[in-house]
């Protein structure tokens, strides 16, 4: 059996951020958050790595990734783009948002043809969780069986804005029964965490298990978010912002009884920048892992 692979999302627009924030440095010499997960994806015994970002920035990429991984893991690169897999629809000519993180998998067609673990760049995750999905990816993942590393919701805010959460729930055995993509979370003035829609404000519990994107998949996943992409299209397609998301696919697996998806409770520490403010909290959070001597100070 080969080894899994680990498919890292970077193909977003940062637009809450402000900038490019997948090369930020944020470590002791400059290291992105990307090569935190990939050196833990790397000790748990991921084989390869695939970037799924936007054609304009593969020059960056490569200069960033290519010298520190040689030798250490395999690498591709896909590019995410509005034409792909839309089968001649007429996308909307105002249309510039990416079709989302469902979209951005399925443009992995024909590259990754292994179990895989799907994060966003811009997500610390742990090395506990990577060691957790190496195990499963290794152990359990077949296609009628996926996971989700469900965080608790209360360690995933940002102090800085709302955040976009995957909001599990689970039967009595911890597998999915439903996902709902909550893209407007944040604690409330009397404490409470709440997802607000359109104005109205519903509470959620502290240990809310979440989906933070951090996903283990077979590889006929990929062919699901085809078909499932062809639906979104018709339904959504003229909307300029519409997104196609990997937790709403997800859902839709369990929905069409084609399997389960467990939910694997995770205590590893998670941090993410969203927005510019949370940018000095994540390089505080590495250089105390560093410190720890979780990480050395020299990455490479």
């Amino acid at each position: 059996m080969s080894a899994p692979t680990l498919v890292i999302l970077a193909a977003g627009m940062a637009s809450r951020y402000g900038s490019m924030k997948q090369i930020e440095g944020f470590g002791p010499h400059g290291e992105t958050i990307i090569e935190y997960s990939i050196y833990d994806a790397i000790r748990a015994g991921f084989g390869k790595v695939v970037f799924i970002i936007r054609e304009e920035f593969a020059e960056p990429f490569k200069n960033i990734f290519e010298p520190k991984l040689k030798g250490k893991i395999q690498t591709e690169y896909v590019y995410q783009s509005l034409d792909k897999f839309t089968d001649h629809y007429a996308v909307p000519a105002e249309r510039t948002k990416p079709w989302g993180t469902a979209h951005a998998v399925l443009c992995t067609k024909g590259i990754v043809n292994e179990p895989f673990a799907v994060i966003n760049a811009d997500d610390y995750y742990g090395a506990a969780a990577f060691q957790q999905a190496y195990d499963f990816l290794t152990t359990t993942c077949n296609e009628q069986t996926y996971c989700i590393l469900g965080y608790e919701l209360s360690n995933t805010l940002s102090d800085n804005g709302t955040v976009s959460r995957g909001v599990c729930t689970l039967d009595n055995e911890n597998y999915l029964t439903k996902i709902n993509e909550c893209t407007k979370i944040y604690r409330a003035a009397n404490g409470q965490i709440v997802f607000e829609d359109n104005g109205i404000e519903t509470p959620l519990k502290e240990d809310t298990r979440v989906s933070m994107n951090f996903m283990c998949f077979a590889p006929g996943f990929i062919n699901l978010c085809e078909r499932e992409f062809a639906l979104f299209l018709q339904k959504q397609g003229q909307e300029l912002k519409s997104e196609f998301f990997i937790p709403v696919v997800a859902g839709r697996f369990t929905e069409l009884n084609l399997g389960k998806v467990k939910v694997i409770p995770t205590n590893a520490k998670w941090f993410g920048v969203t927005y510019k403010e949370d940018a000095p909290g994540v390089k505080a959070c590495i250089d105390q892992l560093v410190s720890e001597k979780i990480y050395p100070i020299q990455l490479w």
